[in-house]
């Protein structure tokens, strides 16, 4: 059996993350943008548009997330990175807004937003090491604070609605709720 493993998303990487998104680019054609853009601007956006930005972005540097993998076999992602680079994710109106507004532009609190894996491999574990891997990589990323905003339940184990990661795998890595502005989907925080 081979192995896990996880890398940063560099641009040599870039044709693993298209791979594991496939054509239609993962949730809805989303390319992990749902919290990058403004919700308006994104709307405009065709799928070619958001996989440019997302592709552009992952060129640009740093990483702007980790991929798993199984031997070579790119399986699963997290988008984890500084708050500042997630607009929708810091916005007033969202359940993830920032304790302290000055949060959302320090460099050294982050957010892990969104998760992504192939629909065969969802519940083997692979969320618990993901989180795993997305605060070892903020953590040697000069982060002090890692926060996420997971729901606490979903009709069915393998739901789409997981993208933000579940509750229980976030207590299970040691994060505590700081806030909870809506049924069902605390702000967790882990500091590093």
């Amino acid at each position: 059996m081979e192995e896990f493993g996880t890398l940063p998303l560099t641009p040599d990487r870039w044709d693993d993350f298209e791979t594991l998104f496939g054509p239609s680019g993962a949730c809805y054609g989303c390319w992990c943008t749902h919290f990058r853009i403004p919700t308006a601007e994104r709307k405009l956006m065709d799928g070619d548009a958001k996989k440019q930005f997302m592709k552009s972005r992952v060129m640009a540097g740093p990483a702007p997330g980790v991929l798993g993998y199984i031997g070579k076999r790119p399986v699963a992602w997290v988008q984890v990175g500084a708050r500042s680079e997630l607009p929708k994710w810091n916005s007033l109106n969202t359940v993830s807004r920032p304790l302290d507004s000055a949060d959302a532009d320090d460099p050294a609190v982050w957010a892990i937003s969104c998760f992504f894996m192939n629909a065969r491999d969802r519940g083997n574990g692979y969320s618990h090491r993901m989180l795993s891997a997305a605060v070892e990589f903020a953590r040697s990323s000069g982060a002090r604070i890692v926060e996420g905003c997971p729901i606490e339940r979903t009709k069915q184990s393998k739901s789409v609605g997981l993208y933000v990661g579940s509750v229980r795998i976030f207590e299970a890595a040691g994060f505590s709720e700081v806030a909870k502005r809506k049924d069902g989907r605390p702000l967790m925080r882990l500091d590093l």
